[in-house]
């Protein structure tokens, strides 16, 4: 797993549009962790989302964080995550499974997740202080689920119906709604969007 919070060697032979889906998580999990640099904001004000963006859409989603991005100044943003996630004793937002779930911190949600991750052999990495609930995490996580090839659909769908689905989307929308939120705004309705997808995607009998 590059640049986070669990070692796993994984297979690529996936199918495009799981790796699409595993690059979405991706950029989510990079964006939550840390502020964009200049380069990755280059690459995201060169997004072209198509002529077609419905309101509510990825597309319409896509095209907000472009022009976010063009607006971006590292600087900036660096000053905006922290405020957004870190603060002085507490960002605007606490960006963990089990502070949604239970209004605490390192709850029994977090203890079932290290038991699910230790199932499929996911090991944390030297160093990282954050707990494997935290928002960046979970997205990094599912985008290794999503690309190894040895894992199931099933295991796909019952990580996130365990693990993300119940908490995630309002930690979105809550980045949505958040007043210091401007570039991480559109971050937000990326995220909102990403679930409302998988959850179709990865329903039960789906």
């Amino acid at each position: 797993m590059s640049s986070s919070t669990l070692d796993k060697t994984t297979a690529l032979e996936v199918s495009q549009e799981d790796r699409l889906r595993a690059q979405v998580y991706r950029l989510l999990a990079t964006l939550l962790r840390q502020a964009p640099d200049r380069e990755l904001l280059q690459r995201l004000a060169a997004i072209d989302p198509g002529p077609q963006r419905p309101s509510g859409s990825m597309a319409e989603a896509w095209a907000q964080l472009a022009e976010a991005a063009r607006r971006g100044n590292p600087g900036e943003l660096r000053q905006e995550h922290f405020e957004l996630f870190i603060g002085i004793g507490r960002g605007e937002l606490v960006p963990f499974g089990c502070w949604y779930l239970t209004g605490f911190l390192m709850e029994k949600p977090l203890a079932e997740l290290r038991q699910d991750l230790k199932l499929m052999a996911f090991q944390r990495r030297e160093g990282v202080r954050e707990p494997e609930d935290h928002a960046a995490a979970l997205c990094e996580t599912m985008s290794l689920i999503i690309q190894d090839g040895v894992l199931a659909f099933g295991i796909q769908q019952r990580f996130f119906q365990k693990h993300i689905h119940p908490w995630m989307g309002r930690f979105f929308n809550d980045l949505q709604h958040c007043p210091r939120a401007d570039f991480y705004r559109a971050v937000g309705t990326l995220g909102a969007n990403l679930m409302a997808v998988e959850q179709r995607y990865l329903a039960p009998g789906a």
